[in-house]
């Protein structure tokens, strides 16, 4: 059986690493020096595998193809998709095997997500990872959530896709420890008039319920309020997958702080048991 040795959350975006200096270097390296601690959480822990729940930015899916959930299956991944990100280019190891037990234990739990043998990880993944400083240290099994394009899985639904995905990664037989990293948000605007705008209260107040643990004001929060959070806070399911990984799991808040200059409320947190 496996052992889920760690749950993380952080944001993303693609000026992290393209931008850096557009912060205030205390800001920015305050920042950085958060992701990197969370690489050496991780990388103490010691993975045989790593799962990254994150969105696809377009890149692998597009109008004609846009899956709800999609679990990448190859033996690697190419990364990144996005030649301006100032990101060495190379593939990331990838893992058949679990990849193969997701799938099929999420179809058995009433759940039908697609499944990819040649995804090229974009900013979305990538990024964090690099930051982390973790991005070779384990094979990588992507979990993409569709937060682009609406229609859009319902917040609860993505909750629910967690604790399926939880399940079937304690179930697993051939891994003794696995981490999961989500990744997005949290408030951003892209493409549109609001972008540089932060919605700070809407941050705070996810983080917040995240944290209290009641998951249907979890829930209401998150369908209510994400509307004016801008278009790039529907990322925020991938933190409501690894919430449902973490199964009652207590929410630790790590690090917030809005970010205009990146265009993004920049928070990083992890599920500890009680």
């Amino acid at each position: 059986m496996a052992d889920i040795v760690g749950i993380f959350a952080v944001s993303h975006t693609p000026v992290m690493t393209n931008l850096p200096d557009a912060p205030a270097p205390a800001e920015r390296d305050e920042i950085f020096a958060h992701f990197r601690q969370i690489g050496r959480t991780i990388a103490d822990q010691r993975p045989d595998a790593i799962i990254v729940i994150s969105d696809d930015h377009l890149h692998n899916f597009f109008l004609d193809n846009m899956p709800a959930f999609c679990i990448g299956a190859g033996e690697s991944h190419d990364s990144p998709m996005e030649a301006w990100l100032r990101v060495e280019r190379r593939q990331l190891r990838g893992h058949r095997d679990l990849a193969a037990h997701l799938i099929d234990r999420s179809f058995a739990s009433g759940f039908d997500p697609s499944f990819s043998l040649s995804l090229t990880l974009d900013h979305g993944m990538i990024t964090p990872l690099e930051l982390a400083g973790i991005a070779t240290l384990a094979p990588i099994v992507p979990v993409i959530v569709n937060t682009v394009q609406p229609p859009m899985p319902r917040m609860p639904r993505c909750i629910a896709f967690g604790r399926a995905l939880g399940a079937a990664l304690r179930d697993y037989q051939e891994c003794q420890r696995i981490v999961v990293l989500a990744t997005g948000g949290l408030s951003h605007d892209v493409g549109t008039p609001r972008m540089g705008m932060v919605n700070e209260a809407f941050d705070r107040g996810f983080l917040d319920r995240l944290e209290a643990g009641d998951e249907s004001a979890l829930v209401a929060f998150a369908e209510a309020e994400v509307g004016r959070a801008g278009n790039g806070a529907e990322e925020v399911r991938n933190w409501l997958v690894a919430h449902g990984i973490a199964d009652g799991a207590r929410f630790q808040p790590i690090h917030y702080r809005a970010v205009p200059s990146w265009y993004t409320g920049i928070a990083l947190g992890r599920w500890v048991q009680a």
